[in-house]
């Protein structure tokens, strides 16, 4: 299998941002301010302007560094998709057990976000939020094929991957490794939001973390139906 620890940091396409906000103070403060203001409004309701009003600066001064706002949520979202490539790399090493190693990717893909304090510009938890919330508006928008021609779409797709690789390690028979890869992070998505604002959607059971022992469930009774 292709080495996982290879990819120790997060890697984002130049062509999604016209100047790399990691590069100056301003940046990192348009990244760390767009994400409390995008998960405190909802993306609808964000604008270049109430995030210049929130940093003291000029809506000028954020288009130097992003398009538009849509441009802005592929950032974060394929920032987010980065970094839990990253997560994956590092929960997987000196791990040889190919059981043990889908386990953990599940638990990196579906479980709960904890803030990481590597990456103090970015606020996971908040991200976490607004992927979960806001991400169909890039993956299931009109753009798609636009953004995706020009690979602003490959770490999410780096990431399903990476997972669907542990799969077939374990299981080289299994013909839906990506299917079932994709419908696991979409679905722990979709869970985590229904558990916050539509609970009957869902099943919230105190002091479980229900999603991660969901998927990991399905993907177990998938892979090995035969287990008792």
């Amino acid at each position: 299998m292709e080495n996982l620890h290879s990819k120790l940091s997060i890697q984002i396409n130049n062509k999604v941002y016209l100047k790399d906000p990691e590069s100056s103070e301003l940046g990192k403060l348009i990244i760390s301010n767009s994400i409390d203001l995008i998960d405190e409004l909802g993306f609808d309701e964000f604008t270049f302007r109430k995030l210049a009003a929130e940093i003291s600066s000029t809506e000028a001064s954020i288009y130097r560094y992003f398009i538009n706002k849509h441009y802005l949520l592929v950032y974060l979202t394929m920032w987010y998709w980065s970094w839990q490539e990253y997560r994956l790399a590092i929960s997987l090493m000196n791990i040889d057990d190919a059981k043990e190693r889908l386990k953990r990717a599940v638990n990196c893909i579906a479980g709960q976000i904890v803030q990481d304090s590597t990456f103090s510009q970015v606020n996971e938890i908040k991200l976490a939020r607004i992927v979960s919330s806001e991400s169909d508006k890039i993956l299931l928008s009109k753009r798609i094929d636009e953004v995706n021609k020009i690979g602003l779409i490959k770490p999410y797709k780096d990431l399903v991957e990476r997972v669907a690789l542990l799969i077939t390690d374990l299981r080289p028979d299994y013909k839906y490794p990506h299917m079932l890869v994709s419908t696991i992070i979409e679905g722990a998505n979709h869970q985590r939001f229904y558990a916050e604002h539509l609970p009957r959607l869902t099943d919230v059971v105190e002091g479980e973390d229900t999603v991660t022992s969901f998927f990991t469930d399905i993907i177990n009774k998938t892979l090995h139906p035969d287990d008792k």
